[in-house]
């Protein structure tokens, strides 16, 4: 039977949305729709109705800080009333985000809640330590440092760049950082195989930005099929990457246990067992994968926002013993991590980042200006906007202090 009626209305040539329910389906169904258009029937179409609270959302981390903070306290708030989060995003796309987030100002005082955040009270502990990864996801927690926004609440923070995340892990049990730039599965993992560590994670630092990346020799495998006795790196064994690339090979036949290897390595070093030919390809953050693509060693195969849109990958994370201990400390810290995050979102603001967590020296200043008046001639001379840019790239990468290269005896087994 047909599912649906088309009726004629509002002239000759107009035609109503086929409506969706037979007359047969059951119209206490949740799931069924019984009319056309959008949940709340003020939009054309449930797409309309989406993009409209994506952008309600996205409007909710203003520019201001008191609504900074009240995003947060109002997200908190939020995994409180719905744990489950099917159930969060069916109220959200029913009602809509403004709508929710007044319901929620009626229930729970979210004003008040922002105030006590905001308030700056006595720091107990002011110097503190704090591990990252030197990859693209750090950039909130490297830049607070250079550009103020730790000091601005009180804080002297150390922030050290750490050689991979089983060194974050064990450095994080030990107590030599307070906090610290973790993969989003490892707060849950801390002390897994011995005395569980409650853990924090306030913040998911990024979404989507990794890659599989393949060694160029397999530019014509690109059938996962055909991965079959394949090497793969990931950052961690608790990580993002690993779940991502099983996932996906799993969903091509391809048993993640069985037909291929998959061994954990820190992003600095990917590139050159890529290069050693110890590894066939690699799951990671840039900007692993752009180097390998500049070095003509590796291909993008695919981004891991087209395997799992929108996914977590890095957090910023602390103990539950330091939370409790330090709680002025904490809410100070977090809150330089939360300003840093936002003015880190703006396009506009990326070059005064780069600018600043740049490792600047008056001897790489002279090396600048003397690559450059060597490089500019060449890049005036091409006719080829192309060519200049590559140029200009190729100049721009040896003055930044490229990766090093490290030296790996091909074939070597490495963890």
């Amino acid at each position: 039977m047909a599912r649906g009626l088309q009726t004629a209305a509002g002239g000759a040539g107009t035609t109503m949305e086929a409506v969706s329910m037979s007359i047969f389906d059951d119209p206490l169904d949740s799931a069924r729709k019984l009319t056309t258009g959008c949940s709340c029937g003020r939009h054309a179409s449930q797409i309309e109705h989406d993009h409209e609270a994506q952008l309600q959302l996205r409007n909710a981390i203003a520019d201001s800080e008191d609504k900074r903070y009240e995003s947060v306290v109002a997200s908190a708030v939020m995994r409180a009333m719905f744990p489950r989060d099917v159930a969060r995003r069916t109220f959200l796309k029913s009602v809509g985000a403004s709508t929710a987030l007044a319901a929620l100002s009626q229930f729970f005082p979210l004003r008040a809640a922002t105030d006590a955040f905001a308030q700056s009270s006595a720091i107990e502990k002011k110097d503190l330590k704090v591990g990252f990864i030197p990859i693209t996801c750090a950039t909130p927690i490297i830049m607070a440092h250079p550009m103020g926004f730790y000091s601005k609440h009180g804080l002297n923070v150390d922030v050290i760049k750490t050689a991979g995340w089983a060194v974050v892990r064990d450095k994080t049990i030990n107590k030599e950082y307070d906090a610290a730039h973790m993969l989003s599965p490892m707060p849950i993992t801390l002390g897994a195989g011995s005395q569980p560590i409650p853990y924090t994670m306030p913040a998911v630092e990024n979404i989507n930005g990794q890659a599989i990346t393949l060694a160029i020799k397999h530019k014509d495998r690109r059938d996962p099929k055909s991965w079959k006795g394949f090497k793969f790196a990931v950052p961690f064994d608790y990580s993002m990457h690993n779940y991502l690339l099983r996932y996906y090979v799993a969903e091509h036949g391809i048993d993640p246990d069985q037909d291929i290897q998959i061994r954990a390595i820190p992003p600095p070093e990917m590139v050159a067992n890529l290069r050693a030919d110890n590894i066939d390809g690699f799951l990671a953050p840039d900007p692993v994968n752009q180097r390998a693509v500049y070095d003509g060693v590796g291909f993008i195969h695919i981004l891991s926002k087209d395997i799992w849109d929108r996914h977590p990958c890095c957090a910023f994370a602390a103990s539950k013993e330091f939370v409790t201990e330090a709680p002025n400390t904490y809410a100070a810290l977090l809150k330089a991590i939360i300003d840093a995050t936002a003015f880190a979102t703006k396009p506009e603001n990326r070059k005064q980042i780069a600018e600043a967590i740049a490792p600047r020296t008056r001897a790489s200043s002279t090396t600048e200006r003397s690559t450059w008046r060597r490089v500019a001639p060449r890049a005036r001379a091409s006719a080829n906007s192309r060519e200049r840019c590559a140029i200009v790239i190729e100049s721009v990468l040896r003055i930044v202090n490229a990766p090093t290269k490290t030296a790996i005896t091909p074939n070597a087994s490495r963890r």
